[in-house]
């Protein structure tokens, strides 16, 4: 099996049962992005998280960004499907980032329902949870993984 085929069959058993394809963690999304061109990071964070907060440093021809909330007001974005539909592929493998893990879920649920059968979470996000005072960046996710990102 290669490098991407056994990276998801861990995924798939990761998220069995849940309503997408499967969970990755930080390091396995990058490794991911790394050997196989047909995979896909969709950021699902807003505009104004990706430009006050960071970005990932990954190929542009690899990275995607489809708000699944608006700023401000955080409003759900009711173009979210057909904003991926412009962006994606249905062959693709998509790998859905958000701040912490919780949006990512359901941009990935909602792709499986618009038919990107290969949707996978990234676990924790991209800054991870909140320290006990109350920072991001130092409990899991894409940056405490020490995965390559552009500051803001």
């Amino acid at each position: 099996m290669t490098t991407t085929e056994t990276i998801l069959a861990q995924a798939r058993q990761r998220a069995s049962g849940q309503p997408y394809a499967g969970a990755v963690t930080p390091e396995e999304a990058f490794a991911l992005l790394r050997s196989d061109p047909r995979v896909k990071l969709v950021d699902v964070r807003t505009d104004a998280e990706r430009d006050w907060v960071g970005r990932v440093a990954v190929p542009e021809t690899q990275h995607v960004a489809v708000q699944w909330a608006t700023y401000p007001g955080g409003a759900p974005n009711p173009a979210f499907a057909a904003q991926l539909e412009q962006v994606a592929r249905k062959d693709e493998v998509l790998l859905f980032l958000c701040r912490s893990g919780v949006r990512s879920r359901h941009g990935a649920r909602v792709a499986t329902e618009h038919g990107f059968a290969e949707s996978y979470d990234i676990l924790e996000g991209f800054e991870g949870d909140r320290d006990a005072e109350g920072h991001r960046k130092t409990v899991g996710g894409w940056c405490k993984a020490g995965l390559p990102w552009v500051g803001a």
